[in-house]
């Protein structure tokens, strides 16, 4: 593999090995985990996406491996020098930033326990339902805890390409939800069953690794079968990057049968500074 030391592979296991120590962090994952009402909000997601919709995962299994995904991204852009919109802007520290990002990350898709079509909407108005039950135990009911929910609801809004990210936190949350497209987990919803360019380009890619890149900070590295996951590369991972404010910071290199095939890079208007 040509990529630079250290890579994270993508998928359930990575939370385990790149999770934060902070004290901050590790109880906002212990609450957020073990709450009853957002898993029965995330397992309803699965019941709308995949059992009436026929569509891939958008469940809990999904969201931990964009909070694991989330985790090393801002872990190789933080050690790389880029500061964190909660820090730089005085909402918090970086535990505070760490913290947030982490939330996003795992509640993005629970909107679409309501409906697919305005889920990131949805997914927001939870969010202010129940991100006050994570950040409070840790928080107290403060000014502080109330403005860290806004970071969370920006997330998890964002995280849909067609909106525009205005934090690192939430460029990094949504750049992790493409990387989740290894073994027909791409993130563009597909009919299960259908063989069509969505479902065909999905299977194609079969690992996906995030860390440094050669050219920029943050590089991914999607391996493929064959050609047919470009697919997936340029009209999901791609349109979240272009739209996640950290375009001109990220690489994707793609493989083909474990051959160096095409370097990706996406345009963008907005850049977070």
């Amino acid at each position: 593999m040509e990529a630079l030391e250290p890579l994270y592979e993508v998928g359930v296991k990575l939370i385990d090995e790149v999770m934060p120590k902070h004290d901050k962090v590790v109880k906002t994952w212990e609450i957020l985990t073990t709450d009853e009402e957002i898993e029965a909000y995330l397992e309803m997601s699965n019941v709308f996406t995949v059992k009436r919709l026929y569509y891939n995962d958008h469940g809990p299994v999904h969201s931990r491996i964009v909070a694991g995904s989330a985790m090393a991204i801002y872990k190789v852009l933080y050690e790389g020098g880029f500061k964190p919109s909660v820090v730089k802007d005085g909402v918090g520290d970086v535990e505070d930033s760490l913290a947030v990002t982490l939330i996003g990350a795992y509640l993005h898709d629970i909107g679409n326990s309501v409906h697919r079509t305005h889920h990131p909407i949805y997914s927001a108005m939870i969010a202010d339902r129940v991100v006050g039950k994570i950040l409070e135990p840790i928080y107290g009911p403060t000014k502080k805890m109330y403005m860290l929910k806004q970071e969370v609801m920006h997330i998890v809004f964002c995280h849909d390409e067609a909106y525009t990210c205005l934090t690192f936190e939430g460029a990094v949350a949504k750049i992790a939800d493409g990387t989740d497209m290894a073994e027909g987990r791409a993130r563009m919803p597909y009919e299960i069953g259908k063989n069509d360019i969505h479902a065909l380009s999905a299977l194609a890619i079969r690992r996906v690794y995030v860390g440094r890149g050669k050219e920029r900070p943050l590089a991914i590295y999607v391996y493929m079968d064959s050609e047919t996951g470009i697919f997936q590369v340029d009209e999901v991972l791609g349109r979240k990057i272009a739209t996640s404010g950290l375009a001109p910071y990220v690489e994707v290199r793609t493989y083909v049968q474990g051959r160096p095939w095409i370097v990706r890079t996406f345009e963008t208007t907005h850049v977070i500074r």
